[in-house]
């Protein structure tokens, strides 16, 4: 049997798919920029993103340690491999490293609140957390999703909140 959501809960759902359209994307661009900084730091080019230090902004080199002997994209995680930054200033890279964790929590917070009153099974919330950690995908699950949620309530009569009747 399929659980269908309340009718009592469709404007929470319509507060919850508005926080979750806008969390899915910054999320999903956070998510990009950190795809970019570590495919700079990890690949050959060996490069983070600094602010300030007197350089202004701009790249420094990271420098991969001896003990890294088949250290790439595909495997950094050697044991005894080190990486030092030779940056000075604020690291923009660990900052956008920072900066997504955190989004993506308050993305987990909107996928909960959104899925709770949908009444969905457990495995489609996996999917829209997923939605987070693989590049592009929360911007296709966010189509997706706010489509079948509005769609929902477009059918349920509940697509747009109730304005009052103007008085004459």
């Amino acid at each position: 049997m399929r659980l269908e959501p309340k009718p009592a809960d469709y404007p929470r759902i319509r507060k919850a798919l508005s926080l979750y359209k806008v969390t899915s994307i910054v999320t999903g661009v956070m998510l990009l920029t950190l795809l970019a900084e570590m495919i700079l730091k990890y690949s050959p080019t060996h490069v983070e993103l600094f602010a300030g230090g007197g350089e202004g902004i701009g790249f420094a080199p990271v420098v991969v340690g001896e003990a890294c002997q088949w250290y790439s994209l595909f495997f950094p995680w050697q044991e005894g491999c080190e990486l030092t930054s030779t940056g000075t200033g604020t690291n923009i890279s660990l900052l956008i490293l920072i900066a997504h964790g955190w989004f993506y929590v308050v993305y987990l917070v909107s996928c909960f609140m959104l899925w709770s009153p949908m009444r969905w099974r457990f495995p489609r919330f996996v999917l829209l957390a997923l939605g987070g950690v693989i590049p592009f995908m929360s911007f296709f699950m966010e189509g997706r999703v706010a489509r079948q949620v509005s769609d929902f309530l477009a059918e349920k009569g509940a697509g747009a909140p109730a304005r009052p009747a103007a008085s004459a």
